[in-house]
């Protein structure tokens, strides 16, 4: 290869990546491969030795897919809009200094296979149909707090809001936006019935899709202001935040591949949509991981919505959060999304 391309951290979309380039020296101005403006640029080939460790969790495999699909896939590099197939191949033929290794077909090695997803599976149907106290199936809660010190948030919006539909003429006070109280406390994604956590969304529009309104009617929306130095975890997107270039041991990075895995599964289920008449069972999975978090000594967590463009926080600790304003907001519009339901057409002949 010519070791002349040059590239930068918005290339490759990952945070440990883009801290071991800021380490190095570096032009600034327009990115050839992604075209972002007034970055730091290094030469791609610089980043091969740092590479390699990842390569290494791949073989090859007639039967398998391309690097940069499972590159994509597996650790979510690459997300830049301007970074299609063809600039990929070309910047990481670049970093490996191998033109050839982008064509070839790679699959996972089986050295670094886990059970992790597994084991998930098993005890989330167990805990929601069979033993919700003692169940028999066990995660390695140890690791799992390892990862959860990974998901650590580094940055926490300090004002969130949470809304109430209004059911008087008047809007409710501000000590009544607060979460219920513990008699009342029904459950919900993160809490188990009588323990009241404070839900929280991004936005006063996050806050309002959260209590799924009719069109027509109004919430109050409360403005909240988080306490100082709480500790979150962050479950909204786990393949954004884990990065395999925190690590320069295959034999790290491998296992670490399946947990990343695991960790998006529990992400979902913290935003999986349920139904009223299911959601008694459906939420034991989330509540018992929201549990060992708040176990683990986290303050909260954070999860995508899954009915806006937001995402939201659940406050293990009410009285972390502080109210500060009420505000009216009429429900104008409330969309749908549908799709059509796909039909077993062997089951449907059958019957």
């Amino acid at each position: 290869m010519s070791g002349l391309l040059k590239c930068c951290a918005q290339c490759f979309g990952d945070r440990g990546l883009e801290k071991i380039i800021s380490g190095m020296p570096s032009d600034r101005g327009r990115c050839p491969v992604c075209q972002s403006e007034s970055v730091a640029l290094i030469a791609a080939s610089q980043l091969g030795e740092v590479f390699g460790p990842l390569i290494n969790i791949y073989e090859p495999n007639a039967k398998g897919r391309l690097l940069v699909e499972w590159l994509r896939e597996d650790w979510d590099l690459f997300h830049h809009p301007n970074m299609d197939n063809a600039r990929v191949k070309e910047l990481l033929a670049e970093v490996l200094d191998d033109g050839e290794i982008v064509r070839e077909l790679f699959v996972p090695s089986p050295k670094y296979q886990t059970d992790r997803l597994i084991v998930w599976e098993t005890l989330r149907a167990e805990l929601m149909h069979e033993n919700r106290y003692f169940p028999a199936t066990r995660l390695d809660l140890e690791r799992l707090e390892e990862l959860f010190e990974i998901l650590r948030a580094e940055a926490v919006p300090k004002v969130w809001h949470r809304a109430r539909l209004q059911t008087a003429d008047a809007p409710f006070k501000l000590e009544d936006m607060g979460a219920p109280p513990r008699r009342v406390a029904s459950h919900g994604r993160a809490n188990p019935a009588g323990i009241p956590y404070l839900y929280l969304g991004s936005t006063p529009e996050t806050g309002v899709c959260e209590i799924r309104p009719h069109t027509g009617e109004r919430a109050c929306v409360a403005e909240f202001e988080l306490a100082d130095e709480l500790s979150i975890v962050d479950l909204q997107s786990p393949r954004r935040v884990v990065s395999p270039f925190d690590y320069t041991d295959e034999d790290l990075i491998g296992p670490l591949r399946g947990d990343v895995a695991f960790l998006e599964r529990l992400g979902q289920e913290l935003t999986r949509p349920i139904v009223p008449q299911s959601a008694p069972f459906d939420y034991v999975p989330s509540q018992y991981v929201c549990e060992y978090i708040k176990k683990c000594g986290y303050h909260g967590v954070l999860y995508r919505s899954s009915v806006s463009d937001g995402f939201n926080l659940a406050l293990f600790d009410p009285t972390r959060a502080r109210a500060i304003k009420v505000t009216q907001y009429d429900v104008l519009k409330v969309a749908a999304t549908i799709r059509p339901v796909a039909v077993n057409t062997d089951a449907a002949d059958q019957a």
